[in-house]
């Protein structure tokens, strides 16, 4: 059961870890992982079983939506709402994932997030688009990020991590070059002050 403080301790690192869904985690400089260099990932769902999240400042700049619904054989109907397609991590990267405002839901297949958000894994979501009906905002992914129990608090003890609160116009409206500098500066940090300290450790 979780606690209605919404914390949750966390087994082996004996620490209290807050939960982070709909919360955005932004690449400290220095990330050994080059799939998640200066990378801003969304946070669908944090528990003490793991978490998962959603790149979203990577386009994938192979395939584009018109390209995607093609392969689907889905009709477009006038313009559809999206224009690009984000790598949205290295789990499952064949699988479409729709991150989107709150004013959009599939009854038993949307994820509701903390935040007014939702995320919706079907292809009734992407004919919705195609055709104009979708959600107000959204953002397709191919692929997640994913984490075990107690792995991403480990990664933010060892200040993997910055901790970034999540608004519509940040993850919907912010061109994908200028996410993750757009996400520090809304922590309060200064990006150039941050690149420096991390290019001495």
């Amino acid at each position: 059961m979780i606690p209605s403080d919404g914390t949750v301790t966390v087994g082996c690192m004996n620490e209290t870890a807050t939960f982070l869904d709909g919360k955005l985690l932004v690449a400290m400089p220095g990330m050994k992982d080059p799939r998640f260099d200066r990378s801003v990932v969304f946070i669908c769902a944090h528990s003490a079983e793991g978490a998962m999240g959603l790149i979203i400042n990577k386009p994938a700049t192979e395939l584009d939506f018109k390209a995607l619904l093609a392969q689907l054989d889905i009709e477009i109907e006038g313009t559809p709402q999206l224009r690009r397609v984000y790598f949205g991590g290295p789990v499952e990267h064949g699988r479409g994932f729709v991150l989107h405002s709150g004013d959009y839901r599939s009854e038993g297949a949307t994820m509701e997030i903390e935040g007014g958000f939702g995320m919706t894994a079907t292809l009734e979501v992407l004919r919705d688009l195609a055709r104009g009906s979708g959600p107000r905002a959204a953002l397709l992914t191919l692929g997640y990020a994913g984490w075990g129990p107690g792995q991403l608090e480990q990664e933010l003890q060892a200040n993997g991590w910055l901790i970034c609160d999540a608004d519509e116009a940040l993850i919907f409206d912010s061109a994908p070059e200028g996410l993750w500098t757009g996400a520090v500066e809304r922590i309060g940090i200064d990006p150039r002050l941050l690149s420096a300290e991390g290019g001495r450790a």
